[in-house]
């Protein structure tokens, strides 16, 4: 979608084709058979980005929720976008520090801009593509908030009168996506220099702690159980090493470096009567002995991230199970066990053994009608098999 597209939509006529996308989508109607409809009443490439306008809000609702039947969107920067949970996270955090002026570099359709705003701070966008720059604008039109947005490359812009920087970089080369520092944009040798200030940077997940800088801090966030993107924090909005902070239907929760003891203190042994499998988001933050401390617990293996304890406890950072019964690692011998305790439907967990769930529960063809969860895991480097159930 060009930009002279996107500002047709914004008119009366842009409207109205929009809204007869929807309620014929909503009808029931082809997607095929609309666009032949819509274009009886305007041209093609006008019919196809009011079709696609409506496409993209539906599936923005997983991020967006209700805000996306008025949002805008394309659909490469929708897939980059931030979830409206993670990005209002993370404006809350603005707002506690004590800004009141954030500038987004790179802001692409204003996900980020429009938690910011919502959370009362006074909000500026960038960006170099012009048709995010009038996607982000509109949006923040159409629910109403303030806020100003221009085209500029991040790299250039005198970010210093605001009280905190904001940037995501994108993480897509030519080639596709990539996840050497040094390729994004803009690269990592610039948000090394923006990180010298009170500043916040979204990456990927994956990104390795030695390349987070001294004095940052770096937090890794899932949203209801799926690791959504990891964030650095820098100058005094740091306040600790390493955070996992979960996004749940309870609230939110976070765990630090500061409540972890250490490998060392927190040991390895046998499995005990209750297995906990900590959050990605506690994972990837190398907090999995913070949560064994807090289930009064251990690792059942120095390099694998399940912790055992004896007790019950309903925590936040890790799904926790039952130990019912160790059963045969051999896949014969299993195979032969869960025939005979009658189970059909079968859950495979699995983590540090070369072990892929599908291609087993296929080989194991399971007739029983009972259903059962089975972890497979090394425990003193050795191949084991949990039959386990949710606490």
């Amino acid at each position: 979608m060009d930009l002279e597209a996107f500002e047709w939509l914004l008119t009366d006529d842009g409207q109205r084709v929009i809204d007869q996308a929807r309620t014929a989508l909503l009808a029931g109607e082809a997607e095929l058979r609309v666009s032949t409809l819509l274009r009886r009443t305007t041209t093609p490439e006008r019919a196809a980005a009011a079709l696609t306008q409506v496409s993209l809000r539906a599936a923005a609702t997983a991020k967006f929720g209700e805000l996306a039947e008025r949002m805008y969107f394309t659909p490469d920067a929708l897939e980059q976008a931030t979830r409206s949970a993670v990005a209002e996270h993370r404006a809350a955090r603005f707002a506690a520090f004590g800004a009141r002026t954030v500038i987004d570099l790179g802001c692409g359709i204003g996900g980020d801009l429009i938690a910011a705003a919502r959370a009362g701070l006074i909000c500026a966008g960038v960006d170099q593509d012009p048709v995010r720059v009038a996607v982000a604008r509109a949006n923040l039109a159409a629910l109403d908030l303030p806020g100003a947005v221009q085209v500029a490359d991040a790299t250039e812009v005198d970010h210093t009168p605001f009280d905190l920087a904001f940037a995501d970089p994108a993480r897509r080369s030519g080639a596709g996506r990539t996840f050497r520092a040094e390729d994004w944009t803009p690269p990592w040798s610039w948000v090394e220099g923006l990180l010298q200030r009170d500043a916040c940077v979204k990456v990927a997940p994956g990104i390795p702690h030695d390349l987070v800088p001294d004095g940052v801090e770096a937090e890794w966030v899932s949203d209801h159980g799926e690791v959504k993107e990891a964030a650095l924090w820098s100058g005094r909005t740091a306040t600790v090493r390493r955070r996992a902070t979960l996004i749940g239907a309870g609230g939110l929760a976070s765990i630090t470096d500061e409540d972890d003891p250490g490998p060392a203190e927190v040991g390895a042994g046998p499995v005990d009567s209750y297995l906990y499998e900590p959050d990605g988001a506690v994972i990837r933050a190398g907090l999995v002995t913070a949560v064994a401390v807090g289930v009064l617990g251990r690792l059942v293996d120095p390099k694998i991230a399940y912790v055992t304890s004896a007790a019950a406890f309903h925590t936040p950072f890790a799904r926790g199970y039952r130990v019912l019964e160790e059963l045969p690692y051999r896949e014969k011998q299993l195979k032969a066990a869960l025939r005979e305790r009658g189970i059909g439907s079968l859950t495979i967990k699995k983590r540090g053994v070369d072990v892929v769930p599908e291609q087993l529960r296929q080989r194991l063809a399971l007739r029983g009608d009972t259903p059962a969860t089975l972890v497979l895991t090394r425990v003193a480097g050795a191949g084991t098999a949990l039959l386990v159930e949710p606490i």
